[in-house]
């Protein structure tokens, strides 16, 4: 039955350090990234084109 305590406690304590490190990210900015990269790297890859396109569009001139 003491271990049940033992265990008990040990997870409690696991939970906090868990809460504070995650508070800690929320309050350093970890999570405020409100465009996800995924996103951003697809319209990174539609400028990429849109400047080729124009590029290839000047040289034609």
């Amino acid at each position: 039955m003491s271990v049940i305590y033992i265990l008990i406690t040990v997870s409690i304590f696991v939970a906090v350090v868990f809460l504070v490190a995650f508070i800690v990210a929320v309050k350093n900015g970890q999570f405020d990234d409100s465009y996800t990269p995924s996103v951003r790297m697809l319209f990174e890859d539609e400028l990429v084109k849109e400047e080729s396109e124009s590029n290839s569009k000047s040289k034609q001139s």
